[in-house]
């Protein structure tokens, strides 16, 4: 196994954080400010910790199925 560098520990704390506020925002859009805000931070804690570590070790993967996305969304506004 090869050691985790400092671009894959950036791009997991990144992912890490962004899943995070989206999680936060979601609770307190889902179940109003007073449970939203004030314990909406405890599942976007868990989901952004889950997302961050599996984004350290995975982001390259992630960003080739985006990029085969791409083709086969292109390939289909073309008509190929």
């Amino acid at each position: 196994m090869s050691e985790v560098s400092e671009v894959d520990q950036g791009i997991g704390a990144l992912a890490g954080i962004i899943a995070f506020i989206v999680a936060w925002i979601y609770c307190m859009y889902c179940y109003g400010f007073l449970f939203g805000f004030g314990l909406g931070w405890l599942p976007g804690g868990i989901l952004g910790f889950m997302v961050g570590f599996a984004m350290t070790f995975l982001w390259r993967w992630a960003l080739g199925l985006l990029a085969l996305a791409c083709l086969l969304v292109l390939a289909a506004t073309i008509g190929l």
